[in-house]
């Protein structure tokens, strides 16, 4: 309690500052004048970098973060009272006029990271209290947030405008072509190259009352988890498995330091060599306890970095569920969540945590319950129905739920993944180990002494059947956490088709299968268009292909 009231008042300073950072960037005019006159000291630095974390908390860019990363797979379905523009994204009929296709919040935010990048150096030269390296580090948190808003744009949208230059004069040219979605991919990784070493290793000791910023702040493991992800896609193999190391070996550390200070941990061990949560802590008779820590009180041992807040993620509570609705906007389509404890699961073995985690049964549908609850307690030992169960749970009181970016589970996968498609002699057998990890500690897994579900003779024969598994992990670990889609994009971009893609995708459909089939199996559609009213505004984009109508073939001219 007394750490929670910590993190209030922390955040209440917080949004005074972005309060007179928004009313700066927002109501004073772009004067070069001006802005220097305000660029003067520390705080000043402070307060935009502040407003920068605090322009991806507005509800309408993490809607979009969570839409354009999840929505289009085969993780969501129609909830209750859907409005119609979700409604009709997850029909695939998405048109340019769809209030999902603005990008605008997310370029809010690269430009309050450009700005920082601009005056930080300025500041540091006139201000004798704001040391070179201070004023490295918030550059290094701005080219990093900047990193993560525009790897989700080219994962969304593929080809986008790209600048580092803020935008601070009327004189200014800010009509810019789209660029390739690898030249993007290329400048993010190099300018994360050139920051890495300036960033923050801990804003606090883990023992801290204030070590929850150490996750909810840009720190060098959460520039290290970007660039790991980065990597993947350009498939930079090499690079994605070091990165990975790097924030797996800092996640030994913290572990043995843990062990040092506490002298014995309950309820975090290692499972084979890398330490996780146990969803069954040593002593206890339920499992849970991981979700508890992750996705309950948030700014876990395992998180790497996530967006905090005390309140305000009305998003999430709205569209997965809250106290008042168990049924969010969105729910969960049958195949994911049915007779998983009969033993009868596509996705989960009866045994796995995340089922029951993820989901639960609502009026012959199954809702989202990933993040709405506070924390849920369960029994897997013989379970053969849902009543074995036993299950309880405590949903939240307010819209407090944490988003997540990047965590171990994520540095576990990603380097499985790179193993697999680098595919050298032992990768494969060294892919499977850290996947087996995961879902050992899914399925309660104590010291990692638990039989694992997983047989390697099952898959370890050929690539196909390796990546199957690791995109079957992927959806099981991070089901409803805005990966799915971007899951589904990098397999279709890596085979050169849709049709892995369309196969998994189309279970979710009861009506209009066909028709969605042969729509997806475009090449180009599995991006979000342009928004119209960029078009009409920027002459120099090019509309997506897929998404041409006889209005926005002249607005393309």
């Amino acid at each position: 309690m007394i750490t929670k009231i910590k993190k209030t008042m922390k955040w209440a300073l917080c949004a005074a500052l972005f309060t007179s950072c928004s009313d700066f960037l927002d109501i004073l005019p772009t004067n070069q004048v001006v802005l220097e006159n305000y660029w003067t000291e520390k705080a000043d630095v402070s307060s935009v970098m502040t407003g920068c974390y605090a322009a991806l908390e507005n509800s309408d860019a993490l809607a979009r973060m969570i839409v354009w990363g999840e929505l289009r797979s085969d993780n969501m379905r129609l909830g209750a009272n859907v409005p119609n523009e979700i409604n009709e994204i997850l029909k695939e009929n998405l048109l340019p006029s769809n209030v999902y296709c603005n990008w605008s919040k997310i370029y809010d935010c690269i430009n309050r990271c450009n700005t920082v990048c601009h005056y930080a150096p300025m500041v540091q030269a006139i201000d004798p209290n704001y040391s070179e390296d201070e004023m490295k580090a918030n550059v290094a948190e701005a080219v990093t947030l900047r990193s993560l808003c525009y790897f989700y744009l080219i994962r969304a949208f593929r080809d986008v405008p790209y600048s580092t230059e803020p935008s601070i004069s009327d004189a200014q040219n800010y009509i810019l072509p789209a660029m390739p979605f690898d030249q993007v991919l290329d400048s993010l990784i190099t300018s994360l190259e050139q920051v890495k070493g300036d960033a923050v290793r801990r804003y606090f000791q883990d023992d801290s009352p204030n070590a929850y910023q150490n996750s909810s702040k840009i720190t060098r493991w959460a520039v290290y988890a970007l660039l790991a992800d980065l990597n993947l896609w350009k498939g930079n193999w090499d690079e994605a498995i070091n990165y990975c190391d790097q924030v797996i070996d800092f996640k030994r550390q913290q572990y043995q330091e843990m062990l040092e200070r506490e002298g014995n941990v309950n309820d975090i061990a290692l499972i084979d060599s890398i330490p996780m949560i146990l969803e069954k802590p040593l002593g206890s008779t339920v499992c849970g306890h991981a979700y508890d820590e992750i996705f309950g009180a948030g700014n876990s041992f395992e998180s790497i970095f996530e967006l905090y807040f005390n309140n305000g993620n009305t998003w999430v509570g709205n569209y997965y569920g809250n106290s008042q609705n168990v049924m969010g906007r969105l729910s969960c389509p049958d195949f994911i969540a049915k007779e998983v404890a009969q033993g009868n699961g596509t996705i989960f073995k009866r045994t796995d945590g995340r089922a029951y985690e993820s989901t639960v049964s609502s009026n012959s549908s199954y809702a989202i319950a990933k993040y709405t609850r506070q924390a849920v307690y369960y029994d897997t030992k013989n379970v053969s129905t849902e009543k074995d169960l036993k299950l309880t749970e405590s949903r939240r009181s307010s819209d407090d739920a944490n988003w997540i970016f990047y965590r171990l589970s994520d540095m576990i996968l990603i380097k499985a993944e790179a193993l697999i498609e680098r595919g050298q002699e032992g990768d494969w057998d060294k892919a499977f180990e850290l996947i087996d990890i995961v879902n050992k500690r899914a399925n309660d897994a104590v010291n990692g002494n638990r039989a694992s579900t997983l047989k390697k003779s099952d898959y370890i024969d050929t690539k196909s059947s390796m990546e199957q598994l690791l995109f079957e992990e992927r959806q099981r670990e991070f089901l409803f956490e805005g990966k799915r889609w971007f899951d589904l994009v990098r397999m279709a971009r890596r085979d050169g088709n849709n049709t892995r893609m369309v196969q998994l995708v189309t279970r979710k459909y009861i009506e209009n299968v066909n028709a969605i089939k042969i729509k997806l199996a475009d090449p180009n559609i599995i991006y979000f268009p342009y928004a119209k009213s960029e078009l009409k505004v920027n002459p120099l984009l090019k509309q997506n292909p897929a998404f041409l109508t006889g209005e926005d073939s002249e607005l393309t001219k």
